[in-house]
């Protein structure tokens, strides 16, 4: 019996049900989640505010007192007993106070008028008064943003010292209103910090005009005066021009959302107060555990039966999903009609992926005859389009290769003995070759003729066909030593490559055709092989070779050579080495790369 798919589609309404259910639980929790994000960003900011509100207060009641007790100091310097005693008074009664400074600013020139110190104060950490003015030199207080009328505050909080913060306001102007005189205070950290040690789940402190810490719900990172301008809420709260700022961050040292609001006072302190997003919506999210719970258990039975019902649709299509992965790997004997047996559109389906996977089985097998005989870049590109006799010009590198004495060597052996030596020999090259992107064109007895840029051309053509000779010049090594090992003779070769424009395509007719390339470049290159016996090298490359590589090679001039189908005499290179990708050059040369030259056919050395 033949059951329709879209039968079986009825039971998939029941899960857009199930979705739709699990969908406005969601949706309701995260509106929750989303109400109470917002009431911590609004109470967030107030407690920023009113904490930059009490910042104010402070900083406004110890700047009122520095500019008091500095402009008794300076009636002091005067000599003023009355002065002094209210100095005195101002100064050694606060306990806030740990020094007092008064500068006289002379043009570019900064000069201490005054400097008052609590010695006691430094005592029980052995320090002497002239602690603060190494103080000044490590903290750079920036006085110069005083003289232009600003309240600076600093942290001045230094390891096995007191926990200070300085304090700068402008104290003294002239007829003409420019600053004179600006006062630095050095008080204790303690009123600053008050404000931030309420217990809260909210993180907050204060931070300089440049992020620097002046007060911290953890006493320790202020009196340890830590950066955090790069915070990147922090960052962004100190370059806002509205004194308020809120958004939600990532706090980079916890790797975790927060939600973040940032006040600025008028003396450039900024207020930060950070609250972690899974503190807050921790309650939210309990509610979301709840509403999700009880919606998955009212529809955990509906679930069950659901899944006996979507099973007879999903089994065997993921059995053809498993199938369809074993034929993408090069497997075409799979069977799905055997496997799957239903009775409806997928058993169809089953059918015709068999009729599929016949065809691709036919298809694979073609295509890797024919790259054997043309290799896999050949037979893509002539199975990829209409095959036909015609060709197009490329610019191509053409490799010709040649056993030396493989005449007399085969005179000398049993035609299985040459066959066995050829197929060794052209195993180890046609495999390099093919690793470096070049194409065997053709075998002509003992010689290989390959070539780069055809089908397909790429830029670093000429540097890969000279590679693979150095290569097969490595390798020729190798498989001497195991013939030597064997007690067989070794195998000198020489090789040729030359680049050019050639004519890339089919050649025949309809009934019989060849992939190749054919030109003038093809017959220099292969008398370029043949001139390595009168040069005595293994290989030799053009000029034109030469222009495309540059300088990766280490090559040297061999000489030129009058050569047939050709009027001018050739210059070619013997090629020593290569360029590492450090820079260096590393030099191949094998006993074999090198021999005494002797008389070429076809080839006439031209004297220097």
């Amino acid at each position: 019996m033949r059951i329709p798919i879209s039968t079986k589609l009825i039971t998939v309404t029941i899960l857009i049900l199930v979705a739709a259910t699990g969908t406005i639980t969601w949706i309701s929790s995260d509106y929750f989640e989303k109400k109470a994000s917002e009431q911590v960003d609004i109470a967030n900011l107030e407690s920023a505010a009113a904490k930059a509100k009490e910042v104010e207060n402070i900083v406004s009641s110890l700047v009122d007192k520095t500019r008091v007790t500095a402009s008794l100091l300076m009636k002091d310097t005067s000599d003023q007993t009355a002065a002094s005693d209210d100095f005195d008074f101002n100064f050694t009664k606060d306990k806030n106070f740990v020094s007092l400074e008064i500068l006289r600013l002379d043009g570019t020139s900064v000069h201490t008028v005054a400097r008052k110190v609590k010695e006691d104060v430094l005592r029980p950490y052995n320090l002497a008064s002239n602690y603060i003015i190494n103080v000044r030199s490590w903290q750079k207080f920036p006085i110069r943003n005083v003289a232009q009328g600003n309240i600076e505050l600093k942290n001045a909080s230094y390891p096995k010292a007191p926990a200070l913060i300085t304090i700068g306001i402008p104290l003294v102007r002239d007829a003409q209103g420019k600053i004179t005189h600006v006062a630095l205070a050095d008080v204790t950290l303690a009123p600053l910090e008050k404000p931030f040690t309420d217990p809260s789940e909210r993180t907050q402190y204060l931070v300089d005009r440049y992020g620097e810490l002046l007060a911290h719900k953890d006493e320790q990172k202020a009196m340890a005066r830590l950066n955090v301008s790069k915070n990147p809420f922090v960052k962004k709260a100190l370059t806002q021009k509205s004194p308020q700022y809120q958004t939600k961050f990532v706090d980079p040292d916890f790797d975790k959302n927060y939600f973040g609001a940032s006040v600025k006072t008028s003396f450039g302190a900024t207020v930060i107060s950070q609250t972690s997003e899974e503190t807050i919506l921790e309650v939210s999210r309990e509610v979301r555990r709840r509403a999700i719970f009880v919606a998955g258990s009212a529809i955990s039975m509906a679930i069950f039966f659901i899944f006996l019902f979507s099973m007879t649709l999903t089994s065997p299509i993921e059995k053809l999903a498993d199938m369809i992965n074993l034929v993408s790997r090069g497997n075409f004997d799979v069977k799905a009609r055997a496997q799957v047996k239903s009775h409806d559109e997928v058993g169809d389906l089953a059918e015709a992926f068999d009729h599929m996977t016949e065809g691709l089985k036919e298809r694979d097998k073609v295509k890797s005859l024919f790259s054997k005989f043309h290799g896999s870049s050949v037979a893509e590109d002539l199975i990829g389009k209409d095959i036909g006799v015609g060709g197009q010009s490329k610019d191509v590198v053409v490799f010709f290769s040649d056993i030396r004495g493989f005449t007399a060597f085969s005179e000398k052996r049993s035609p299985e003995e040459v066959v066995e030596m050829l197929n060794e020999y052209f195993g180890v090259m046609v495999k390099i070759i093919n690793s470096h992107g070049g194409v065997v064109d053709k075998f002509i007895g003992d010689a290989i003729m390959a070539v780069w840029g055809a089908p397909k051309t790429t830029d670093r053509d000429a540097h890969n066909a000279v590679r693979a000779c150095l290569e097969m010049r490595r390798a020729l090594e190798t498989l001497n030593e195991t013939r030597v090992a064997r007690g067989q003779p070794p195998i000198n070769i020489g090789m040729g490559l030359h680049a050019g424009l050639a004519i890339s395509g089919t050649i025949g007719s309809d009934e019989r055709m060849e992939y190749t390339v054919i030109g003038n470049t093809v017959n220099t290159a292969s008398r370029i092989e043949a001139s390595t016996k009168a040069f005595g090298a293994d290989l030799l490359i053009s000029d034109t070779v030469i222009e495309k590589i540059g300088e990766d090679f280490k090559t040297e001039l061999a000489g030129a050579a009058e050569v047939k189908g050709r009027s001018e005499a050739l210059k070619m290179f013997k090629v020593r080495g290569y360029r590492a990708e450090d820079g260096s050059m590393v030099e191949v040369k094998t006993p074999y790369s090198d021999y005494e030259a002797e008389a070429a056919d076809k080839v006439k050395v031209k004297a220097a």
